[in-house]
């Protein structure tokens, strides 16, 4: 599954280690996800989003949804 995770991670400044302590799941398991080997459930994916005060979207974007941005990557309305 796709994720911003690392880029979160980043943002906020915490360690692959630091997230999985907080979210209760081991620092291999965050590898993992981030490297999108990992299909997490959907309690783990509002765990990580409610850490980082995100959005689970945000934080897991909805590939589908890849259409709908322009060439420089921002959204535009679709109606």
């Amino acid at each position: 599954m796709k994720n911003r995770i690392k880029v979160y991670r980043a943002m906020h400044d915490i360690t692959q280690a630091e997230l999985a302590k907080q979210v209760n799941v081991s620092r291999q398991t965050i590898v993992s996800i981030e490297k999108e080997r990992h299909s997490l459930s959907l309690e783990l994916a509002y765990r990580i989003a409610n850490y980082f005060q995100a959005d689970i979207t945000d934080v897991f974007p909805n590939p589908g949804n890849d259409d709908l941005e322009d060439k420089n990557g921002s959204f535009f309305s679709a109606f």
